[in-house]
C-alpha cells in the first residue's frame, strides 16, 4: 500500500534467505524507504494457524496449558497450532487441533476473523475459531505436546487469570478481546 502520492511505502531491492527449517523461513530483505535512504529488514516466515475457543454448555472455556519453550515456561492459552500442508482449510485445522490437545469435537463452528501475528517482524497470521455444540473424545498429543493439560474454566476466572497475568499469551489474549467485541462470549 502507498500513501497518497503513489510511491511505495517501501521499496524491496533484494532479498536472501538467512535460515530454514521445517517450520520457519528468516529472511533479509534490502530495502529504500520513501525518503531515499536505504536498510534491511529481517522477516521471519511462518504458517498461518488456528486459535480455538472451545465453549462449554455450561459457559466455561476450555483452556490448554503446556511448556513453551522460547519463554522457558508453563502458560495457559487458548487451542492452537498448525496443521495440514499450506492452504489447508483452518476449519479442518481447527477441527484437528482442538481434537488432539483437547479430545473435544465440536458440532458447530463460528469462524471470528483473521488477525496478523506480529506484524512488525513476522508474516503469519491466524483464524479464530469458537467451538460450541462439545463432545468429549481421548486427547491425541503430538510429542512436542506430550507435558500439555487442560482443563474447564468459568469464563470469570479466565478473565480474572487475564487481569491478573495469569495469562501472558497475547494470541489468547486478542482472541477473547475480539470474540467479545463480536458478542460471541
Amino acid at each position: 500500500m502507498a500513501l497518497t502520492d503513489g510511491r511505495p511505502d517501501i521499496e524491496t531491492l533484494g532479498s536472501r534467505e538467512v535460515y530454514r527449517n521445517a517450520w520457519m523461513t528468516v529472511r533479509e530483505d534490502q530495502v529504500r524507504r520513501r525518503d531515499g535512504s536505504t536498510g534491511i529488514y529481517g522477516v521471519v516466515e511462518k504458517v498461518d494457524f488456528v486459535t480455538v475457543v472451545p465453549l462449554h454448555a455450561d459457559g466455561s472455556i476450555q483452556l490448554v496449558q503446556q511448556f513453551r519453550y522460547p519463554v522457558g515456561q508453563r502458560h495457559w492459552e487458548f487451542v492452537q497450532g498448525m496443521w495440514g500442508p499450506p492452504g489447508t482449510d483452518p476449519v479442518e485445522a481447527a477441527r484437528h487441533e482442538l481434537l488432539e490437545e483437547t479430545g473435544l469435537a465440536a458440532a458447530h463452528w463460528t469462524h471470528a476473523g483473521f488477525l496478523n501475528l506480529a506484524q512488525g517482524t513476522m508474516r503469519q497470521g491466524y483464524d479464530i475459531f469458537l467451538a460450541t455444540g462439545l463432545t468429549q473424545g481421548a486427547a491425541m498429543p503430538e510429542v512436542e505436546e506430550q507435558d500439555l493439560i487442560t482443563r474447564a474454566v468459568p469464563l470469570a476466572e479466565f478473565e480474572a487469570m487475564l487481569r491478573d497475568g495469569a495469562i501472558l499469551d497475547a494470541t489468547t489474549m486478542a482472541t477473547f478481546g475480539l470474540l467479545r467485541l463480536k458478542g460471541l462470549l
